[in-house]
């Protein structure tokens, strides 16, 4: 599903345009990304929750060479799914 799937769907369930459902959808998501971005937790319950997780410095392999590359330490978005959407994935 894309987002312009995502956004059809929203305007067909609840009969908005499909700029508002736009609109809707947008301000979703920059709100995710926004809290996200200011390290803050965010969970949707059933579904799962988002968060910052720290990586630490490594040394790491360039594969066209095979040379060694230093990789530098890097917050990185990490996504855990909720109970009720793992237990519909797998029935």
């Amino acid at each position: 599903m894309t987002k312009a799937d995502l956004i059809d769907e929203v305007a067909k369930v609840s009969n908005l345009t499909k700029k508002e459902s736009e609109t809707i959808v947008n301000t979703v998501f920059d709100n995710i990304t926004d809290a996200l971005a200011k390290g803050d937790k965010v969970e949707l319950r059933g579904f799962g929750s988002f968060r910052i997780r720290q990586r630490n410095a490594r040394k790491g392999r360039n594969p066209k060479t095979g040379s060694s590359v230093s990789v530098p330490e890097k917050r990185v978005p990490f996504f855990k799914v909720g109970k009720r959407l793992r237990e519909l994935v797998n029935t």
